[in-house]
């Protein structure tokens, strides 16, 4: 066997025939250049409408102030900071696969990155608006930000969570986009080649002059590994520092030091989680089963397998530390979320984050699109509800019985809810009509290693043995996008 060529026993992470540089270019610039169908219309439409209903519910809380929300003299976080929580957890995969899995050099994250990072920009977005909204006044949001104001030498508070979360949240939006926007310049700049007229202009501008020569090749390559240096730290510090917002308090239930590693776990767990929501959506309203394949669903389904495994003994974890303290506070907190007036959404959220994910240990289930579709929203539900229960019920109760207080979302709240989601995909699909979802140059290096074609073409060269082919052809069985005339190329010896 040839020193360069990949294993066979690798699986191909593109499929099909007759795979092309030309083609490739063909099949992910095709949603751009042509008019959107059927399918993104109702999609946006949909979306469109929860968008409206996010600017109606936002609107009447900055105009009312944040006494339109449900909460009382006890709780006085709930929705509002699960929200947030939630949208920050799920924007972390798009750095995950972008540049942790760069640096350790896994090409299977070449088809999905572009998605997944266009997810973080626009999940971090959802989350910021909560900054904002629960402060109450939000035309004093600069407040937050180091700067001399009109009362002389008066600065922000430091120890303030909420200074830590502004921090956290305009470097990780900051880093994220320009990682992001980088990795476009390239396929920017194919749309524009192939462009004429006004869009050829206005894609002209943002491509930055792109050449396509080696030298600029060459510092895209530095670029990205230098971006990818700085998200890394990234992904672990922005949901540690979330984290402390609830660990540096003296409430029983939240102050403890697993909270860092826990909730990056956790964000991990949701991010993975909705990126397959929305791929598996993706790759059969805009056919691109050849270039995220089976392999792909696969990958993503043992790493929400594992974090889930992780967030289960992290639960796990918490009701041991509980028990073991002594203090009766403590293990109170934890008895009120199993068997309280909450217990519901505690039990709600094991099932949906503990016991969902175990599934993933059968291949049949791994390997099957609904199931990976429905299993990865309810992890998403899981994760929302685990948010609600580690805020709300920490609050409900306070020392004195005379304090207790039930929370009851208003219209408010559900409308600020579903409407952030509505405005999430009023984006994300905005970003499928004008940018390619799938990273054109990255999947085009693909082609000469770990295509089927490429792979095939060896087998044929007699370049693996045959125990190995064997083993090859039974892998591509789960195959989607793989076809009984596929497999039976590979027993064609030249």
């Amino acid at each position: 066997m040839s020193s360069h060529n990949e294993s066979i026993l690798r699986e191909p992470l593109v499929t099909g025939k007759n795979i092309t540089y030309a083609k490739v270019t063909d099949d992910i610039l095709l949603p751009v250049e042509n008019k959107p169908n059927k399918a993104w219309w109702i999609g946006f439409i949909v979306a469109v409408c929860g968008a409206m209903l996010w600017v109606v519910s936002v609107g009447y809380t900055f105009w009312t102030g944040i006494g339109a929300w449900g909460l009382n003299k006890t709780v006085g976080w709930a929705w509002d900071i699960t929200d947030f929580v939630w949208w920050v957890g799920i924007g972390h995969a798009g750095t995950l696969i972008s540049a942790v899995l760069l640096l350790f050099r896994q090409n299977w994250r070449n088809s999905i990155n572009r998605s997944a990072e266009a997810m973080t920009i626009f999940a971090v977005i959802c989350a910021a608006t909560y900054v904002v909204a629960h402060m109450g006044r939000p035309w004093l949001a600069y407040w937050i930000f180091p700067l001399p104001n009109q009362f002389g030498s008066l600065w922000v508070n430091f120890n303030s969570p909420l200074v830590w979360d502004a921090f956290a949240i305009s470097t990780y939006f900051t880093v994220s986009l320009v990682f992001w926007y980088c990795g476009l310049l390239p396929d920017i700049a194919s749309v524009r080649d192939r462009a004429t007229g006004l869009k050829r202009k206005i894609y002209s501008i943002f491509s930055f002059g792109w050449s396509g020569s080696v030298k600029t090749w060459q510092r895209f390559e530095i670029v990205s590994l230098i971006l990818a240096g700085i998200s890394t730290p990234l992904v672990l510090s922005v949901h540690t520092i979330v984290s402390m917002d609830f660990a540096t308090s003296v409430i029983p239930g939240w102050h403890t030091t697993i909270f860092p590693p826990y909730f990056v776990a956790g964000a991990i767990f949701s991010g993975f989680a909705m990126v397959q929501t929305l791929l598996l959506i993706l790759r059969k309203v805009l056919n691109f089963e050849n270039y995220i394949t089976m392999f792909h669903i696969e990958s993503m389904n043992k790493i929400i397998m594992v974090t889930g495994s992780i967030v289960g003994v992290a639960y796990l974890t918490e009701l041991f530390i509980a028990w073991y303290s002594g203090s009766e506070y403590e293990q109170y907190a934890f008895a009120n979320r199993i068997a309280g007036p909450y217990a519901w959404a505690y039990w709600a959220m094991m099932t949906c984050n503990v016991i969902s994910p175990q599934l993933f240990w059968f291949k049949k289930i791994r390997t099957s699109i609904p199931i990976s579709w429905i299993l990865s929203i309810v992890v998403n539900i899981g994760m929302w509800f685990e948010r609600f229960v580690i805020i709300v019920t920490s609050l409900h109760r306070d020392y004195l019985p005379s304090s207790w207080a039930m929370f009851y979302p208003t219209w408010t709240d559900v409308g600020i809810f579903v409407g952030s989601i509505g405005l999430f995909f009023t984006l994300f699909l905005l970003f499928l009509r004008f940018l390619p979802g799938i990273a054109i140059a990255e999947v085009k290096l693909l082609l000469k290693s770990s295509s089927l074609q490429q792979k095939t073409k060896l087998v044929q060269e007699g370049a693996f043995p045959d125990e190995q082919v064997e083993f090859f052809k039974k892998s591509l069985g789960k195959y989607d996008s793989v076809t009984e005339e596929d497999i039976k190329a590979l027993d064609v010896r030249n």
